[in-house]
């Protein structure tokens, strides 16, 4: 019985949510119609029928989290199924990932997630005994059309801290993708060979993957999660709902934030009374181009000038190998607050683009993240990002980083305020500027240069134009 695949979305892209069939079993499909909504990262698509046929079997139940290319359905010419297995993750042993289910592989599940976040700590044990790596079940391990081999992101992470090739280890899923078991079953084998006299790759220390998302660590105690416990008595009271989708990305995006960045903030205010009145200036001749304009543009263009002027904030530490990634490209994202919740598309080389540019590139953005038709590419590679929480009437927040940028920067209310310029009390156009930044990567005081680097370009517009960039 043919079976219906988890289509490939992007060379990025290891695997999707089922959001929600939209036909049923026994229900007859033809090819091309749209049948399956389906999320990977925070952009949501639909995927049609490969072939006409009649659905005989939903392989993957909405919230279920599978592999690309991995069977999601049969669809059969109307005659008898058989029973189908279920959903596997990577691992064929392995049940599909649910939401909630804690008899997963805590490191498979860090693929839940574009930020390749664990779920629970999990140790290489090199005394173990060895499991047999040649079962039939295993491939040779597979390539992309560019000879990269096949491996989810949280098993190359494995293997470089273990001292592995990834290409030696044979991967068991989907074209021989390795995943995170295929690398703990090739460590043992390796590390169990050392006992019959056979020369192995060497390895500092058993290879423990990050803190737990469900626990944490305390004076070398692990400390489980806070358990919620309905208070007797009001169950009545009480409705549950499975965190998918959205919420399910964005949560896993906070986590690993918190995880993977040393978060601090630095605050300083800026009179915007020049550029308020640049803007008012400007808005005729931008609404003549079809554009609508707000002060967005203007601190994406200074942002990029302050990159320039401060590296270390436009880089990202890579915990895999330790080392500090300086990017010489200006790809700032912008936080849209959507009914889904908080998606973050990305405007691309801000540097070279001109505030008519930027605006439009802000708005087409914006309006598909609010309809959830942004492509994959589109809210990825971003090296900063910036968030307008004053469009929520927010006069001052410390906002959560877009990881792995090492920060980002919170844009607050206009207020008028009495402030004194040249001996005397004037009314300003004030706002508070706050930059949440990596302690790791960027210094309090780089902190600060670079937002005052900021503020000397707003409190005068018209120097963008003097600007390089």
């Amino acid at each position: 019985m043919p079976e219906m695949l988890m289509p490939v979305m992007a060379e990025s892209i290891a695997e999707a949510e089922i959001l929600k069939w939209m036909v049923k079993e026994g229900d007859t499909v033809t090819e091309g119609q749209m049948i399956a909504e389906i999320m990977t990262d925070k952009v949501t698509t639909e995927i049609p029928a490969p072939y006409s046929g009649k659905l005989e079997k939903i392989l993957a139940p909405e919230g279920t989290v599978v592999q690309i290319k991995q069977a999601i359905a049969i669809i059969g010419d109307g005659a008898a199924a058989s029973t189908p297995a279920p959903v596997a993750a990577p691992a064929a042993s392995k049940p599909a990932l649910k939401l909630g289910d804690d008899s997963q592989s805590a490191t498979e599940s860090a693929t839940n997630s574009s930020y390749g976040m664990p779920t629970k700590a999990v140790a290489l044990d090199f005394g173990n005994a060895a499991k047999a790596a040649t079962s039939s079940s295993v491939k040779a391990a597979g390539t992309n059309k560019f000879g990269r081999p096949l491996a989810v992101p949280a098993a190359r992470k494995m293997a470089r801290e273990a001292g592995i090739d990834i290409m030696e280890v044979p991967g068991s899923g989907p074209n021989g993708r390795v995943g995170v078991e295929d690398v703990k079953d090739y460590v043992e084998v390796v590390s169990a060979s050392t006992y019959g006299g056979t020369t192995v790759k060497p390895s500092a220390a058993p290879v423990v993957v990050a803190p737990a998302v469900t626990s944490s660590s305390s004076g070398g105690m692990t400390v489980p999660p806070p358990q919620y416990r309905t208070p007797k008595g009001l169950e009545h009271l009480e409705t549950r709902t499975p965190l998918r989708g959205m919420r399910r990305v964005i949560s896993n995006a906070m986590v690993a934030s918190h995880l993977y960045t040393v978060r601090t903030l630095t605050v300083d205010e800026v009179n915007f009374t020049a550029l308020v009145e640049l803007r008012e200036r400007l808005k005729p001749a931008a609404e003549k181009a079809g554009v609508k304009i707000t002060y967005l543009p203007f601190i994406f263009k200074a942002v990029a000038s302050a990159l320039k002027a401060f590296p270390n904030v436009n880089s990202s530490y890579d915990e895999a190998t330790g080392e500090v990634v300086h990017k010489q490209y200006f790809n700032i994202g912008c936080a849209v607050d959507t009914e889904a919740g908080l998606i973050v598309p990305v405007v691309k080389n801000v540097d070279s683009k001109s505030i008519l540019e930027i605006a439009k590139s802000i708005s087409d953005l914006a309006g598909k993240a609010r309809e959830g038709k942004l492509a994959p590419d589109e809210i990825s590679g971003s090296s900063f990002a910036v968030t307008n929480i004053g469009s929520a009437g927010s006069l001052l927040s410390f906002p959560i980083i877009n990881a792995p940028d090492a920060a980002i920067l919170g844009v607050h209310t206009i207020v008028d305020r009495p402030i004194v310029k040249d001996g005397q009390i004037v009314i300003g156009k004030m706002m508070y500027l706050s930059l949440s930044f990596d302690h790791r990567l960027i210094d309090g005081a780089e902190a600060a240069r670079f937002v005052k680097h900021l503020t000397r370009l707003l409190e005068n517009p018209d120097m963008l134009l003097l600007e390089a960039i």
